[in-house]
């Protein structure tokens, strides 16, 4: 078993310092991400936005420290990813670190109350089940915590992956497409209840979208264009 990550205190919850991807292919090796520097602070909401096969996506796999980076260097909270295996990344992201994405991601073989506990089970918190059933109702579902995801609707389903998110409040939420999925109405509910919570938890928000109206509501965004950072612009008052 390896030594549990150490934390460096007060430290920005992510940097990406000169930091490249690539992958091989058929075809060859591709350049998905070409050193980029990418800074988030406690608390920063920040929106990666950008064409089909810019990096956004492949930013969040590096960052999260699901993808590990061909080059430069990721620190998640301080640490140096490149020092830490696959078991330490992951116990470097419990309770820490959430992701919400496009399809959900929700187990089929559990409740809605089931999924958001789950996490909070494995990371051993006391009163898992209670403090699902309290995130069911913060994002207005406390009637259908019994329910399998099949038996929700779209919008009703990534509320319940939002819960589950943020159920452990944590210090970082990685958000890839999270309204791509939904029509307009849930799109714009759902857009409503992440900014609502992930101010009220203190969470930094890194959100990949395609939706400008929705870049426009966080603190600044990272254009990125062919795995580079293109420009970076913050939100008007």
């Amino acid at each position: 078993m390896t030594e549990a990550p150490v934390l460096t205190t007060g430290a920005d919850p992510l940097v990406l310092e000169n930091v490249s991807l690539t992958l091989p292919s058929a075809a060859g090796p591709v350049e998905i991400l070409r050193g980029l520097d990418v800074r988030i602070g406690s608390g920063e909401r920040v929106a990666l936005v950008g064409p089909s096969g810019s990096g956004k996506s492949s930013l969040i796999a590096v960052a999260a420290g699901l993808e590990r980076p061909s080059g430069g260097r990721v620190l998640l909270f301080g640490q140096d990813l490149a020092g830490v295996d696959e078991d330490g990344r992951a116990r470097l992201r419990r309770g820490r670190v959430s992701l919400v994405f496009q399809s959900f991601h929700l187990l089929p073989n559990m409740t809605a109350e089931e999924n958001v506990a789950a996490p909070l089970e494995i990371a051993r918190t006391p009163g898992a089940t209670d403090t699902a059933k309290a995130w069911l109702d913060r994002v207005g579902l406390s009637a259908r915590g019994r329910h399998y995801p099949h038996q929700l609707s779209g919008g009703e389903q990534q509320r319940v992956a939002l819960a589950r998110a943020l159920a452990c409040r944590p210090a970082l939420l990685f958000a890839d497409e999270p309204t791509g999925n939904l029509d307009a109405a849930n799109a714009a509910h759902v857009a409503d209840l992440m900014f609502d919570l992930v101010t009220e938890t203190g969470a930094a928000l890194v959100l990949v979208t395609h939706e400008e109206t929705l870049a426009a509501r966080a603190d600044r965004t990272v254009r990125l264009r062919d795995g580079r950072v293109a420009r970076e612009s913050l939100t008007p008052a």
